[in-house]
């Protein structure tokens, strides 16, 4: 996979870390547009196509946990590697809640940050094993895994690039109960289990009619998930 092809949004308001980060991508050749605002990410989102955003949490105005809930509220399905400091739990849960992919607390070490981008990349590009099949029944729900939403008579309903991942990985296990080690080695760029009960949790919201008694993706005490179509 050549990983140069893609474009990066760095959005942060501090200007030295944003030119530090723009000039380390743009040298391990990424193509990086930077802004120090919510609102310049608005106007280069509106004319340009970018393939991962790279959000600090902590931004005067609309902060990152405001634009990127707002940003996924609306459909966008642009990954989101959070920035955030290394105190902030609570931020780095709540980013992980409304859909974020990923994050990296501050300080970082540069190599990480590409590591984890990759991760990330690697996960929006992956080819099924039917490459001819795009859509998939899972109950009412009409999975589309090209687009990456859920379809039936009356709305279609967004994914992150994450939640689709994991359905993907269910849905070529369905039936057998695969760990949270299984889920997260195979998503990449999740930090932990506990990342990848959350986006379960996401997808249940999404999927089910009710979540807190899932018919679809259904918890095995003790040994992770199982999906059921």
């Amino acid at each position: 996979m050549n990983f140069e092809d893609y474009h990066i949004l760095v959005v942060d308001d501090d200007q030295r870390l944003r030119d530090l980060l723009a000039r380390y991508l743009s040298e391990n050749g990424y193509l990086v547009t930077a802004v120090a605002s919510a609102e310049e990410a608005d106007e280069h989102l509106s004319m340009v196509s970018f393939d991962l955003m790279i959000l600090d949490v902590m931004m005067p105005g609309e902060s990152g946990l405001e634009y990127a809930k707002r940003l996924i509220q609306s459909g966008s399905t642009l990954p989101i590697l959070f920035l955030t400091a290394m105190s902030d739990t609570e931020d780095r849960i709540r980013g992980l809640e409304i859909g974020v992919d990923e994050y990296l607390p501050k300080p970082f070490e540069p190599k990480e940050l590409l590591l984890r981008m990759r991760a990330i990349l690697r996960r929006q590009k992956t080819i099924p094993v039917d490459k001819k099949n795009q859509n998939f029944y899972i109950g009412k729900w009409l999975f589309n895994i090209q687009k990456n939403t859920l379809k039936d008579n009356e709305k279609t309903v967004s994914l992150t690039s994450s939640e689709a991942e994991i359905l993907k990985f269910l849905l070529g296990r369905t039936g057998d109960v695969v760990s949270r080690d299984q889920v997260l080695k195979h998503v990449g760029g999740a930090s932990s289990t506990r990342a990848i009960d959350i986006q379960i949790t996401r997808l249940r919201q999404k999927l089910e009619d009710d979540a807190r008694q899932p018919k679809h993706i259904q918890t095995i005490r003790n040994q992770g998930y199982i999906l059921w179509v």
